[in-house]
């Protein structure tokens, strides 16, 4: 016994990494982008919507709110190592169904050789006030990375800690115009492993564009303040996708008043409207099946009754494959998970380039 704990130690000690000096660097100096709205006054920093929604929308979707879902803060350094300590709202770290990880942690990317941004590691948080080293052992060199905030949590604080000595400069947020995503607890993030990996994530990091995240957990329901409040952005493109939250009557309802509500706002921003995806087991399912072609349906009639009307720029996704159609792109036949993410940001991609105007 006292020969295997002399061995462990004697293993810990030889891979255990230098103790540092660290700087911190408070994220609030220099900015996070898919924090929209400019300078209007928060509630909180982190929450995504200004403190005025909190009179306009519902309850819950104010709540939800609150959640730091999309933001990502920029940096440069040619630190070998790299730390984030950050507060979360929240003492419920995880879900049943989504891991600590992509609930409330942090996520790194980085910009390899060739420009593109590259996954370099992710958190696991254990309690409400962390701190972490991200990333040791980095190849020397000055690089840019980006750093995924906490998908169902809020976050209280946020600061990027490097060696001192190394250099150091915050990356204020891109003037580009924001893809604008409004949605359901899909949107939001349910149920990626980690905050980068959600189909807006990886959108943002293909067009090399901010994003602006409005995903509500159950609460994605085309609500005229919820389109007020998107009308007030200057955005690239309005993603619409609530229709896993509505049914068909609801669709009927408010697609058109929501979608002229935004265009007689942005007269050329364009607007892209999906469908819902399939649950997974709809296959086997009739009620389940029905519920998605009804919706379908209802949003495509909406859809023509918009262009017939006039509307430009309005352009349509499809549901029935944005999870593939092997039936194992979810985690629990609803949320997608990290290929169900992967497969939607593959199926939004060529529409969306249309809609920008892109090759």
């Amino acid at each position: 016994m006292k020969l295997a704990l002399a061995c462990l130690i004697t293993f810990g000690s030889l891979h255990a990494w230098p103790q540092e000096k660290i700087q911190w660097h408070d994220v609030t100096q220099w900015g996070v982008e898919g924090r929209g709205w400019g300078d209007q006054g928060r509630a909180r920093w982190f929450d995504r919507f200004p403190a005025k929604a909190e009179e306009a929308v519902t309850p819950a979707v104010w709540n939800l709110s609150r959640h730091s879902a999309g933001m990502m803060v920029r940096f440069k350094t040619d630190a070998t190592e790299i730390h984030a300590r950050w507060k979360l709202m929240s003492a419920r770290l995880g879900m049943p169904h989504m891991p600590p990880s992509g609930v409330s942690g942090l996520d790194l990317y980085a910009r390899d050789g060739q420009g593109q941004w590259r996954w370099a590691a992710a958190t696991r948080p254990s309690k409400q006030d962390m701190q972490a080293a991200l990333l040791r052992g980095i190849a020397p060199g000055q690089r840019e990375y980006a750093v995924y905030l906490p998908l169902y949590n809020g976050t209280e604080s946020l600061s990027i800690g490097i060696p001192a000595g190394a250099k150091f400069e915050g990356l204020a947020p891109r003037k580009a115009k924001p893809l604008v995503f409004y949605g359901t607890s899909i949107t939001h993030g349910a149920c990626a492993s980690r905050p980068g990996i959600t189909h807006p994530a990886i959108l943002g990091r293909r067009f090399n564009r901010p994003v602006i995240n409005i995903g509500f957990s159950g609460n994605g329901r085309m609500h005229e303040a919820v389109g007020k409040l998107m009308a007030e952005v200057d955005a690239a493109c309005y993603i619409i996708d609530c229709l896993p939250n509505m049914n068909a009557a609801m669709v009927t309802e408010r697609c058109v008043p929501l979608v002229k509500l935004l265009r007689k706002a942005r007269p050329e921003t364009p607007i892209v409207l999906v469908e819902d995806r399939r649950f997974a087991n709809s296959w086997l399912t009739p009620v389940k099946s029905k519920f998605h072609d009804d919706n379908h349906a209802a949003l495509r009639k909406a859809y023509e009754q918009l262009r017939a009307a006039g509307v430009p720029r309005l352009h349509y996704l499809g549901g029935d494959k944005l999870l593939g159609n092997d039936t194992e792109g979810t985690t629990d036949a609803s949320h997608p998970n990290d290929l169900g993410f992967l497969r939607q940001a593959d199926a939004f991609e060529p529409v969306l380039r249309t809609a920008l105007n892109l090759k």
